[in-house]
């Protein structure tokens, strides 16, 4: 198996409408050929958030890799910093703010639910 080396520094970033932030493709079948997995970096200003949607079929894991957040799961707020994560099963759904002062990053990664 060949290793595929990525500078995430050239994978193009699109601004999302509705403060929703800043993502850039950076593990998908295009770039290293990854066939079941999505990997996105997300960066997130003052003001912005990111609403992980519910996927039916798919398991998310949302990395903190720099900056201050707030997670809010159901009802609940959990503040969040570099290093945390917070795992998504099947049809859940968490809501990601930006809650310090500078810039929240974000490594998100979508893999589908293995048939039992």
């Amino acid at each position: 198996m060949a290793t595929t080396t990525i500078d995430t520094e050239r994978c193009r970033r699109i601004t999302l409408a509705g403060m929703q932030g800043t993502v850039a493709e950076i593990v998908n079948k295009d770039l290293c050929g990854a066939k079941n997995v999505l990997g996105r970096l997300r960066w997130l200003e003052p003001g912005e958030h990111f609403d992980a949607e519910s996927l039916l079929d798919k398991h998310q894991l949302i990395y903190f890799m720099e900056g201050d957040g707030v997670v809010t799961m159901g009802a609940q707020n959990y503040d969040l910093r570099k290093g945390a994560g917070v795992y998504l099963g099947p049809r859940e759904t968490a809501s990601i703010k930006q809650s310090g002062r500078g810039t929240l990053k974000l490594f998100h990664l979508v893999v589908p639910r293995l048939p039992e």
